[in-house]
């Protein structure tokens, strides 16, 4: 499906990259698209790149709804099968 999803910054690398993680999976993501990007701010991630920081209780409330849609346990496999390629 594809859609834009809430994960945690983990790491900030050079280059503009930073590495996300939700629910395990961790991710290399641009971060070319936003300014100042630090370890525990919350992105919308979407094809690769963080589009869009997010407070904590958004992150939450957006990744709430999509679990009780069913929609975040397809994302989430979708991740882990880029993850693991």
């Amino acid at each position: 499906m594809c859609l834009a999803i809430p994960a945690i910054v983990v790491s900030v690398e050079a280059d503009d990259m930073a590495t996300v993680a939700l629910e395990g999976i961790r991710k290399p993501v641009s971060t070319a698209l936003l300014e100042d990007v630090a370890v525990g701010d919350y992105v919308l991630v979407h094809v690769g790149f963080a589009l869009h920081k997010l407070s904590v209780e958004e992150a939450e409330r957006t990744l709430q709804l999509m679990a009780e849609t069913g929609v975040l346990a397809e994302e989430l496999a979708e991740m882990a099968g880029e993850a693991g390629a």
